[in-house]
């Protein structure tokens, strides 16, 4: 199995609905956006992926999200933007780029801090 790993970082506000303490009042995190991609072939070139496409996808997906107030972002309004949502936005935002390349997962981990993530992790074809 290989992997191909890229990262990007961004800083947003949010505020979780429902009985989460002080997280239920607008505040903000540096996240970290890592996607791994895994798969079993590599092409003939020798890659796994276009690790410069896959950046620039990942990098769009950070800028997109980069100084936003995640609960006004669309596709995540009217959500609660825990780690898990907002990890589920990025994997539906990365994924289309991967399909149909006969890779076998792709994983997005979003950070909200060093010492926690949620994730997501499904297979691409």
């Amino acid at each position: 199995m290989y992997e191909v790993y890229v990262a990007a970082a961004f800083e947003a506000a949010h505020r979780l609905k429902g009985n989460f303490g002080p997280a239920s009042r607008t505040h903000g995190h540096t996240y970290r956006l890592e996607v791994l991609v895994r798969g079993e072939e590599l092409a003939e070139d020798g890659t796994l992926v276009d690790i410069g496409k896959l950046r620039d996808t990942v990098d769009g997906i950070a800028a997109s999200l980069n100084y936003r107030d995640l609960d006004e972002v669309s596709g995540l309004a009217g959500k609660n933007t825990t780690a898990e949502v907002v990890a589920g936005f990025c994997w539906d935002g990365i994924s289309p780029s991967l399909q149909g390349r006969g890779l076998d997962s792709l994983t997005v981990r979003v950070w909200e801090s060093p010492q926690v993530y949620a994730a997501r992790q499904e297979s691409l074809d």
